[in-house]
C-alpha cells in the first residue's frame, strides 16, 4: 500500500501587518517538519503580514463599479478594488465578477476577499508576488528549522463546468509543479500525450480538507509525496496566451 499523510498545523496565532510570518511559521512547523515535506500556507495569513489589506473607506468606487454594484446590490468599494487588482475583465454578470489578476489568474473577484479578515470594512488581496513569498519561506525553514521542503501557497478558487469551490497553488517553491508524463507508455504500452498532472493543485487541495474554512488553521504539512526538487513557480501552471480556448 501506498499513501501521504496531511497534517494541520492547530494553534496558528493572529496575523497582523508586518509580523515575520516566516518566523512564525518556522516557530509553529520547527518540530513536526521533516525533508522533503510540503508546506502548504493559505494565502490569507501570508497577505497579512505582507499588508495587502485595504480598508474600503478609503475607496472611491468608479462609475462603472458603482453601476454595476447598483445593479446587483455589491458594495461598490469592493467591486472598485476587484478593479484595480484585475488588468483584464472576463467576465461581468449576474453580481459575478471574473477577472484576470495581474499576476495571471483568472478567478473571482481577483482573488479579493472578506472574509476572515477583522473589521466590516476591510478586504484582502494576493500577494503581489506569491512564488517570491514561497521561495523566502522555503529559505527561512531551510535555515531554521533547517529542513528542506517545498512550499505551496494556496487559495481557494472556483472552477468552469465544476460546482464548488478548491484550492490552489498561487505560490510555489521547491517543487516542480507540475508531472509531465506525456511519452510514457501507459500500462498497455500506450504512449500518453496529453497527461499533465497539476500536483501542486492537487497538494493545496488535499491540505484544504484539514485546513478548512472556518477551523483556523492556515498551514498543512503534507508528507510521503515524491515530488521533484525544482525551484518551481506557480506561473507553471497558468494556461498558455495561445493555448487558451476560452480567451
Amino acid at each position: 500500500m501506498r499513501g501521504i499523510e496531511v497534517l494541520g498545523v492547530e494553534g496558528f496565532p493572529e496575523v497582523r501587518t508586518d509580523d515575520d510570518i516566516n518566523r512564525m511559521i518556522s516557530g509553529a512547523v520547527a518540530t513536526d517538519l521533516r525533508p522533503r515535506d510540503v508546506l502548504v500556507v493559505t494565502h490569507k495569513i501570508v497577505s497579512k503580514a505582507e499588508g495587502r489589506l485595504v480598508d474600503l473607506r478609503t475607496v472611491e468606487p468608479s462609475t462603472l463599479a458603482k453601476g454595476y454594484a447598483a445593479r446587483y446590490g455589491k458594495d461598490p468599494r469592493q467591486i472598485e478594488v476587484v478593479l484595480r487588482e484585475s488588468r483584464r475583465i472576463v467576465r461581468m454578470d449576474r453580481g459575478i465578477v471574473i477577472t484576470e489578476t495581474h499576476h495571471g489568474f483568472v478567478c473571482a473577484n481577483a482573488g479579493v476577499d472578506a472574509s476572515n479578515v477583522p473589521g466590516d470594512d476591510t478586504v484582502c488581496l494576493l500577494p503581489v508576488d506569491p512564488d517570491a513569498s514561497a521561495a523566502r519561506l522555503r529559505d527561512a525553514l531551510a535555515e531554521d528549522p533547517g529542513v528542506e521542503v517545498a512550499v505551496v501557497i494556496s487559495d481557494s478558487f472556483g472552477r468552469a463546468w465544476r460546482h464548488g469551490i478548491t484550492d490552489v497553488a498561487i505560490g510555489v517553491a521547491g517543487m516542480d509543479p507540475v508531472a509531465d508524463y506525456r511519452g510514457q507508455p501507459d500500462p498497455h504500452g500506450y504512449p500518453m500525450e496529453a497527461s499533465v498532472l497539476a500536483v501542486a493543485d492537487e497538494l493545496a487541495a488535499a491540505a484544504e480538507l484539514v485546513m478548512g474554512k472556518t477551523d483556523g488553521i492556515p498551514l498543512a504539512i503534507v508528507r510521503g509525496y515524491a515530488y521533484s526538487s525544482a525551484p518551481g513557480s506557480a506561473t507553471e501552471l497558468l494556461m498558455p496566451p495561445d493555448r487558451d480556448m476560452f480567451r
